[in-house]
C-alpha cells in the first residue's frame, strides 16, 4: 500500500476563519533570530567557520580556521544590531528564535528580551546545518537545547524553529511533547495541525520571503525600500483577505546582524508604522497565536482515509459509486496520502478507477443505478443515498400523471441505451430532470454513455461532499 506523506491540499479554497482576538483582520507576527555566538566556529568545536547569511558575498567555510571578518559581522548583530532592534520594537509583541548556545553567551540581551516581555523560543542548540546529522545525534541536540535554554532563560521553551533542519527535525521535536508549536514549515498563512504518533502537534509556519535574510542572498533585497515595499504589499493583500472574512497571519523574519544595520532598520520602522496605521491589526507572539489556535481551532480526531486499512476504506467509500465496492478496493491501492483526505481527494482516487475501467465495467456501474421514480423506489428498495437524493426534488411524491411520464421515459431510455437514465438529482429540479430526460434521448449511444458516466462521477462527488461536510 503506497502512501505519500506530503499534504498538498491544506485548507483548500476556504480556509477556516482564524477568529483573531477582537475581530482583528490580520495577525502580524515578528521574529528576531538570535544566532550570534551560536554559529559555526572552531571556537565552538565546529570543523569550519560560518558561511551563511552575512554581508560577505559568496562566503565559504574556512576549514579548521577562524574567519575574522565573518565573526565580526556576527558580533555586530550582538553588540549593535540587537540593541537597535530592541529600541525599535521593545513595546511590540515579538518572538525571539534563540539559539541556546548564543543565548548563553548573551546575558545582557536575554535580560533585555525578558524585560520587553518577548517570547523566547528555541532555535536549536547551535546555528548549524542538520541535514546530514544522524537522527540520534539530532535528538540529543534537541534535548541539550531545551536543557540549556531552561538554564539560561529561566523557563523552558514552548516554541521551536531549527531553520537549517533535517527531514527528521519536526518529528523529533514533536516527539518531545515539549512544544506548543513548531515553526519549521513555510507551507501556509495559518497554523495547522499534524499528527505525530499519538500527539497532535501544532505547526505555526514561518517565512523566507518577508525575511531580512534576503539582504544576504543574491536573489534578494538590495535597499531598505525594497524590503519595506515588500512588507507593505504582503500586509495589504492579507489585510484585504481579512476584511473579506478570511484573516491570516503575516510572519516577518529578522536577524540582528542584518536588520540591525541603520539603513535597514529605517525601512523596518516605516513598515511597522504603516501596519499600526490600520485598524484591526493584532501584533502577537507566536506563542499567543499558538494558544489562540489551540483554543479556537483544536485538532479534530477523525480517521484519515489514507490511514484506513482496506476493509475500513471500502466500508466507508464502497457505496459512493452505486453498488460498486470494487472501485473503492482498487482506489485504496493508489498512492494516497494526507492530500487525499478530502472530498476532492477521495473523489479523484475513486474516479481514476472508474475512468480507467473497461466499457463493460462502466456499464455494470451504470446498471447498478436505479430508475428515477421507478419500481425500486416504489418498493422502498433504494440505497439510503439514492432515497435521499430522489426525495430531495420530490421524486417520492409524484402525481399519478408525473409517475406515468417518468415510467414511459425510463422504459424508452433503457430500451435505447441499455442502462437507466442517470442524473445528479441534487443539481436539479423535477422540471430540469424531465427536460434533460427528453434532450438526452436524442443522443447517440456513444455520446450518451459519456454523459451518463459524467453524471455518475458527479453523484459520487456530491455524496462525498456531504460525507465530508464540505
Amino acid at each position: 500500500m503506497k502512501r505519500y506523506p506530503r499534504n498538498m491540499s491544506g485548507y483548500g479554497e476556504t480556509p477556516p476563519n482564524a477568529k483573531w482576538p477582537n475581530g482583528a483582520k490580520i495577525a502580524v507576527q515578528i521574529v528576531l533570530n538570535y544566532e550570534e555566538g551560536g554559529e559555526n566556529n572552531v571556537l565552538h568545536g565546529d570543523a569550519a567557520s560560518e558561511a551563511f547569511l552575512s554581508e560577505i558575498t559568496g562566503a565559504q567555510p574556512w576549514p579548521g580556521q577562524r574567519h575574522w571578518n565573518m565573526e565580526s559581522i556576527y558580533e555586530y548583530g550582538a553588540r549593535a544590531g540587537f540593541w537597535r532592534v530592541h529600541r525599535l520594537l521593545k513595546d511590540v509583541p515579538l518572538t525571539v528564535y534563540g539559539v541556546a548556545t548564543a543565548l548563553a553567551r548573551a546575558p545582557e540581551q536575554v535580560a533585555a528580551m525578558k524585560a520587553a516581555d518577548w517570547e523566547i523560543a528555541s532555535h536549536g542548540l547551535k546555528w548549524v546545518e542538520h541535514k546530514d546529522m544522524p537522527q540520534e545525534e539530532e535528538r540529543a541536540q534537541i534535548e541539550a537545547a531545551i536543557k540549556l535554554h531552561h538554564e539560561v532563560v529561566g523557563t523552558p521553551p514552548r516554541g521551536w524553529y531549527t531553520g537549517r533542519c533535517s527531514n527528521n527535525t519536526v518529528r523529533l521535536v514533536a516527539q518531545t511533547g515539549q512544544f506548543d508549536y513548531v515553526a519549521d514549515s513555510y507551507a501556509d498563512d495559518l497554523p495547522y495541525w499534524i499528527r505525530e504518533g499519538a500527539r497532535d502537534q501544532l505547526i505555526v509556519p514561518y517565512t523566507l520571503d518577508c525575511n531580512d535574510m534576503r539582504f544576504a542572498i543574491q536573489a534578494g533585497f538590495s535597499t531598505g525600500d525594497q524590503f519595506e515595499s515588500y512588507l507593505k504589499d504582503s500586509f495589504d493583500v492579507l489585510y484585504e483577505e481579512g476584511m473579506a472574512g478570511q484573516p491570516k497571519m503575516l510572519s516577518i523574519g529578522l536577524h540582528c546582524r542584518l536588520i540591525g544595520r541603520p539603513g535597514r532598520a529605517a525601512a523596518l520602522k516605516r513598515a511597522i508604522e504603516y501596519f499600526k496605521s490600520h485598524d484591526g491589526v493584532w501584533f502577537a507572539t507566536r506563542l499567543e497565536i499558538a494558544e489562540h489556535w489551540a483554543k479556537t481551532h483544536p485538532p479534530v480526531d477523525t480517521a484519515a482515509p489514507s490511514d484506513m486499512d482496506k476493509e475500513t476504506f471500502v466500508a466507508e467509500f464502497g457505496g459512493v459509486f452505486e453498488h460498486s465496492p470494487w472501485i473503492a478496493e482498487a482506489a485504496h491501492a493508489f498512492e494516497l496520502g494526507p492530500t487525499h483526505d478530502t472530498a476532492h481527494g477521495i473523489h479523484q482516487a475513486l474516479a481514476r478507477v472508474f475512468r480507467a475501467a473497461s466499457t463493460d465495467q462502466k456499464l455494470a456501474v451504470l446498471n447498478a443505478h436505479p430508475d428515477l421514480a421507478g419500481k425500486l423506489a416504489a418498493a422502498k428498495r433504494l440505497t439510503t443515498e439514492s432515497t435521499a437524493e430522489q426525495a430531495s426534488v420530490g421524486l417520492d411524491q409524484l402525481t399519478d400523471a408525473e409517475r406515468a411520464e417518468f415510467t414511459k421515459l425510463n422504459d424508452t431510455y433503457t430500451a435505447k441505451f441499455g442502462f437507466p437514465f442517470i442524473i445528479a438529482v441534487r443539481d436539479n429540479t423535477k422540471a430540469s430532470i424531465l427536460s434533460a430526460f427528453h434532450k438526452r434521448l436524442d443522443n447517440n449511444p456513444t455520446t450518451e454513455l459519456d454523459a451518463a458516466c459524467t453524471q455518475v462521477e458527479r453523484i459520487a462527488a456530491l455524496r462525498l461532499f456531504e460525507k465530508f461536510g464540505a
